[in-house]
């Protein structure tokens, strides 16, 4: 439905475009050394959630709000290229 990556030291800044109410999954996944953190705002389930760039998949099921907005920010030291993945359930 919406993807993109970008590498860990530049984050990832979007926000896609949902249907208010329905049910998608996002899969983040981060490849290289460290970890990132990734927010959403509004806050959906868990405020902040690190994702390790140890090339595993990290799932989260979320029922869109009226607007959302996915933050990922490397860790201090962490490099590589984190991509996101949103699908509709």
């Amino acid at each position: 439905m919406e993807a993109g990556s970008e590498r860990v030291t530049d984050g990832i800044h979007a926000e896609p475009t949902l249907t208010e109410g329905k049910s998608y999954r996002l899969n983040l996944i981060c490849v290289g050394t460290g970890s990132a953190r990734v927010k959403f705002t509004p806050t959906v389930g868990a405020a902040r959630t690190t994702v390790t760039c140890d090339e595993s998949v990290v799932q989260q099921r979320i029922t869109a709000p009226k607007s959302i907005r996915i933050d990922a920010d490397g860790a201090k030291g962490a490099t590589g290229v984190i991509a996101w993945r949103i699908d509709a359930l």
